[in-house]
């Protein structure tokens, strides 16, 4: 089992110290005439919280006149609390969020172009694909891209060896080789793999790109939604794999990641499909001696393709100083602070030389180098444009997926269902 290397472990656990002043200060000066940035992060694990701290610290020391505070947010409600925060006149100079929620924002003209701020060195290192996902349609650049997520598949290496299964290697794993794997995994009560998907759309939407499934075409409130074959083909296949061979319970699909990883590690799952993150928790919960690995990245008919939705980093239109905050960010996105970020959330920074970083501090080792090869797939989405989004996620999608994943519809009317959501809200 993999403990942490060298360039998380030597950052200090320091808690986040939060002003008790109005509001978010927003541009608020001190009696010696510096100015104070206010800065929402939503980072939860301690050694990313650490980092955090840490990047500020070194920001606040070599920029006496230009300080920034640290305030809590939370992913869980980071989407309404933003709606109210700009509608009230309160939102932080910098806001941490991901490229599919602040595009809306963006286009309503809360978030200012950090295009003019940034530094040629941080934008050249990371791919167009990647800034196009934080790219409105008339050029702004809204957002640096920090870290990204995939979806990967996490093995107990000794299920696989006490089944005579060899551990697939190489670029990426195509999906029928993927449940032709489950099925052979699959005996005396165990399951190929455990799935928790209690929140699926995110996992759907970004998978489908392997399948061309693109769910929109269009931009901002011009989006339509088109549900077809390749946007049907990931919850077909898992629904296919829970009910046709029963080779994935069908009970983890209910259920949180957090939820299934206990049954990961007892050995009633081969295999674990999560976000990649999740590596830090199996580093941090597994049993001792348990043997764990990644395998390349699930491939589509398009290739190991995932949506790009990185965490970002945005300022907010009215703050008093945009300038000072986009150098902050422009500071934040240095390989170095990167790097320590995404290994101590086991995410992929979005910067190439960062990557670079990360492959080296860690060796590529327990999962890491198929966890990094799973970045360079990923690519910006339609529906990371699609104004509505956020929106029929939570009040359509999801609703349909759960139902279509518990069988309690078919594939026709999911179809129906995603297609007659967007149209509601449109």
């Amino acid at each position: 089992m993999r403990t942490r290397n060298s360039a998380v472990a030597g950052v200090l656990a320091i808690p986040l110290i939060l002003s008790g002043c109005s509001a978010f200060g927003v541009g608020d000066d001190d009696e010696g005439g510096s100015s104070t940035i206010t800065f929402q992060s939503l980072a939860f694990q301690d050694t990313t919280i650490a980092a955090t701290q840490e990047i500020v610290d070194a920001w606040n020391e070599a920029n006496p006149d230009t300080q920034v505070e640290l305030v809590q947010g939370s992913w869980d409600n980071v989407h309404d609390q933003l709606v109210t925060q700009f509608q009230g006149g309160t939102a932080p100079d910098i806001i941490h969020d991901e490229s599919a929620d602040i595009m809306g924002f963006a286009d309503q003209g809360y978030l200012a172009d950090l295009g003019p701020y940034l530094s040629e060195d941080v934008t050249g290192a990371v791919s167009d694909d990647v800034w196009g996902s934080v790219t409105s349609g008339d050029g702004a650049v809204v957002a640096a891209p920090t870290l990204l997520q995939s979806y990967v598949v996490f093995i107990n290496a000794d299920a696989f060896a006490d089944a005579g299964v060899e551990v697939p290697t190489g670029e990426s794993l195509d999906w029928d080789a993927f449940q032709a794997l489950a099925a052979e995994l699959t005996a005396d009560g165990t399951y190929g793999v455990g799935w928790g998907l209690q929140q699926p759309t995110a996992a759907v939407m970004n998978l489908a790109l392997g399948f061309d499934g693109t769910f929109f075409t269009g931009e901002g409130d011009d989006a339509a939604i088109e549900v077809g074959d390749s946007e049907l083909a990931v919850p077909e296949r898992i629904h296919a794999m829970a009910y046709d061979d029963q080779s994935l319970d069908p009970v983890s699909l209910t259920q949180s990641g957090s939820d299934v990883l206990p049954g990961f590690f007892d050995g009633k799952y081969a295999m674990y499909v999560a976000g990649n993150y999740v590596a830090q928790q199996i580093t941090e919960s597994a049993p001792e001696g348990f043997n764990w690995a990644v395998l390349p990245p699930l491939a589509g008919p398009a290739g190991a393709v995932q949506a790009a939705n990185p965490q970002t980093m945005s300022v907010s239109a009215e703050s008093d100083n945009v300038e000072g905050a986009a150098a902050f960010i422009d500071f934040f996105m240095q390989p170095e602070h990167q790097a320590a970020l995404a290994q101590g959330d086991w995410l992929i920074p979005s910067s190439g030389e960062a990557r670079t970083l990360v492959a080296d501090n860690t060796a590529g080792e327990n999962g890491w180098a198929a966890i990094l090869a799973s970045g360079e797939g990923l690519t910006a989405a339609p529906f990371q444009s699609a104004v509505n989004y956020p929106q029929w996620k939570d009040q359509y999608a999801t609703p349909a997926l759960q139902q279509y994943l518990a069988d309690e519809i078919t594939a026709d009317e999911l179809q129906q269902q995603l297609t007659d959501g967007w149209s509601e809200l449109g």
